[in-house]
């Protein structure tokens, strides 16, 4: 790999420029405008939000843009609005109106579309079904769904009267549910019979079943008939309201929009934590939805006649800011996908992106590192002209999956934006801008607007350009969580306390002289080997470089000489087979790429890597296998159980 050496890692030096056909019709068109207005977010925040949210709906404009008591934020301080107004109210008188809105498609192969006039009439109904429930603003409401279109109605009837909605992924097992409908005091939980993934069925209901029957905080569970008789739930509980049956009988007078504050509760969304307890991280309405309004335009570069398909679950922030928020607030035609990438082939995807014309594409890494593994072949039998935007999201890319994503899916001319945020930032907060500024493989690129990042030591002064340091963000932006839901403390704590006056994203990272970020993960991913400290991005970027290696993971295991041993999982390309000999050369590749120090001291060769439904791999769990220990944590996202037991097999 062409490339030179910035602190371990490897910095893909070629860049790659939009087209002059993308870039003369993009929003912006050069590295000066985009410098014009970041100045602008950041120094005349006033006058750049005003114009850039202009057309949000606010029933009350603000009186102050922000009020600032590290490390409490409030934006748009005074103003009142209904986030489901600009998403749908708001398009009723455009030429949107009778534009698709949603267009969903099954495993099974059932397509659906729903227009903006359409999506909207569900949502009030489903929001007048809240309210008939007792549910008012400020109670919290549990969804726990599928990708279906019934998921999006559900979410924006909650916000549509006030009441803050909570998404439970759905492969999230009793327990873990439980737990997060328990911290939030949910009032109602709405589900489904179940969904399709993989050609069986995840019985989500009699999941609810098992989670309900400990949280005497619940008073009804509201179900979607969405598979038929065949996969009806075995019992009807007293407490089990129809989703059909309520919306026949549903007032629609009753599902008007109730004005709240700014700084009312959005959703409280449950991430990871570095205890079992629950994290609930809290967005609030107005800042949250001017972030996710403003990214997604200027970050997908998005147009009216775009089709936008973001593959997360909405379970996961992604699927929040880039299924629904953003994409809605400006009028998108939105792709959702019910099932796995793989069912019944590795050319769903892209059969998907032909058969709905898809123009912009946003899927994680590890998505792209599987597809690389099966090589060409289905993506040689599709069209895929439609595509104009490619997007990276999740976790850091490395630039070999980069350029193949951009070869063979792009065909070598749609830009793509490689982005970084977090569920605690909401929304995309470092990115390429796809025709103001060329990609760097591998790295993330600039500050989107408002944001403030600094690469600094753990005393908060800045590192040099090409060295590495800890991200943080010096200064509040809009979509920043408020809180972590029910205790304040936590908030301070994880976020603020480790370096003074910043927030701390957790993440490591590096600046180029050219202002590029480049996030190399979680500071926790970090193995201390015999002294050295060695980011387990590096060296899975080193093995993802050879061209055998199709996917790789990296954990360390209790060693008593060298403290860490360092032990990589490897899963090889079709045409590469597991041997001796292979698993010699591996190790020298990654010791010639990083140093001898980095050399891994066992390489274990996998047919696939335990991962959850949203494609991020469980590296807890290889640490647990690589240390030979048996698994205590929660396993409820695990995308397929057989990969972690035939890692055991072979221990």
């Amino acid at each position: 790999m062409t490339g030179e050496r910035i602190g371990t890692f490897i910095q893909e030096n070629r860049t790659f420029e939009p087209s002059e056909a993308f870039r003369a019709r993009a929003r912006l068109r050069s590295r000066e405008e985009y410098e014009r207005l970041y100045r602008e977010s950041l120094e005349q925040p006033e006058a750049f939000w005003a114009r850039e949210t202009a057309d949000l709906v606010f029933d009350r404009r603000w009186t102050e843009l922000l009020e600032w008591n590290a490390p409490h934020a409030r934006w748009f301080v005074g103003a009142r609005l209904n986030a489901s107004v600009s998403c749908l109210d708001r398009h009723l008188t455009t030429s949107r109106r009778d534009a698709p809105a949603l267009v969903w498609e099954s495993e099974p192969g059932e397509t659906r579309t729903l227009t903006y006039a359409e999506l909207h009439a569900e949502v009030v109904r489903f929001a007048a079904v809240l309210r008939s429930l007792g549910v008012v603003s400020g109670d919290r409401v549990t969804i726990y769904m599928g990708m279906v279109p019934e998921v999006v109605v559900a979410m924006l009837a909650c916000a549509r009267i006030g009441a803050p909605h909570s998404v439970v992924f759905g492969g999230f097992a009793a327990e873990a549910l439980r737990d997060r409908i328990e911290d939030c005091g949910a009032r109602v939980v709405v589900t489904q019979d179940g969904a399709w993934r993989r050609g069986r069925v995840v019985p989500l209901k009699a999941t609810v079943d098992r989670a309900v029957a400990e949280t005497p905080c619940v008073e009804k569970v509201v179900v979607l008939r969405h598979l038929g008789e065949a996969h009806a739930p075995a019992e009807r509980h007293a407490r089990d309201v129809d989703w059909h049956e309520a919306m026949a009988a549903a007032d629609p007078g009753r599902g008007a929009p109730e004005s709240v504050d700014a700084e009312h509760p959005l959703y409280v969304l449950y991430t990871s934590g570095s205890t079992g307890r629950p994290k609930g991280v809290l967005h609030t309405t107005a800042g949250y939805l001017a972030g996710a309004h403003v990214s997604t335009r200027y970050v997908f570069d998005l147009r009216d006649d775009d089709v936008f398909w973001c593959t997360a679950d909405v379970g996961w922030v992604t699927g929040h800011s880039y299924v629904v928020y953003g994409p809605l607030s400006n009028g998108a035609t939105v792709v959702l996908y019910e099932g796995a990438p793989n069912q019944p082939d590795w050319g769903r995807f892209w059969r998907i992106v032909d058969r709905h014309r898809v123009s912009i594409l946003y899927t994680a890494p590890t998505a792209i590192r599987a597809f690389i593994r099966q090589g060409t072949s289905f993506l040689e039998q599709a069209d895929l002209s439609s595509l104009r935007l490619l997007g990276s999201v999740g976790e850091p890319i490395n630039p070999e999956a980069w350029i193949w994503y951009h070869e063979h899916v792009g065909r070598r001319r749609c830009p793509i934006v490689d982005t970084w945020w977090q569920t605690e930032t909401g929304t995309i907060l470092l990115t390429t801008l796809p025709g103001a500024t060329p990609a760097k493989p591998g790295s993330t690129g600039l500050p989107f607007f408002g944001a403030a990042p600094a690469v600094v030591r753990r005393d908060g002064s800045p590192v040099g350009a090409g060295e590495a340091g800890l991200l943080v963000l010096t200064r509040p932006w809009p979509s920043m969580l408020r809180t972590v839901w029910g205790d304040d403390e936590r908030y301070r704590k994880q976020y603020w306390s480790e370096i003074e006056g910043v927030y701390f994203t957790g993440d490591g990272a590096h600046r180029d002289a050219e202002g590029y970020f480049r996030v190399v993960g979680r500071i926790d991913d970090v193995l201390n080997v015999a002294g050295h400290r060695i980011g387990t991005a590096e060296i899975e970027s080193a093995l993802v470089a050879h061209p055998a290696v199709a996917e790789a993971a990296a954990v360390g295991r209790p060693d008593e000489l060298k403290g860490q041993a360092l032990v990589v999982f490897v899963t090889l390309k079709p045409g590469h087979e597991p041997s001796e000999a292979m698993r010699g050369t591996l190790a020298e590749h990654v010791g010639s790429e990083i140093g001898k120090f980095a050399r891994p001291d066992t390489v274990r060769f996998a047919d696939g890597l335990p991962k959850t439904r949203s494609g991020k791999i469980m590296r807890r769990l290889l640490k647990d296998v690589a240390a030979g220990r048996e698994s205590t944590g929660d396993v409820s996202t695990l995308e397929d159980f057989t990969v972690l037991a035939k890692l055991r097999e072979e221990e």
